[in-house]
């Protein structure tokens, strides 16, 4: 629980509000694609479970570009 407390949260708050702000614009726009650059299931996990770099990484790569 001390680390918890040692934490300064006025820094890391906002990355933690901008990478939630970053992957519900990343789902949104994953769930209107009809297709992806990729299999498209695949960027589920990806925009999920890689915290911010799973976001950045699809709308860089897995976003098709029309």
């Amino acid at each position: 629980m001390d680390v918890f407390a040692e934490i300064n949260w006025g820094l890391v708050a906002p990355l933690i509000i901008i990478n939630f702000i970053i992957m519900i614009f990343a789902l949104v726009d994953w769930i209107k694609a009809e297709e992806t650059n990729g299999p498209k299931l695949l960027w589920l996990p990806i925009i999920l479970f890689l915290s911010l770099i799973g976001p950045v990484l699809y709308f860089v790569i897995g976003r098709r570009q029309y």
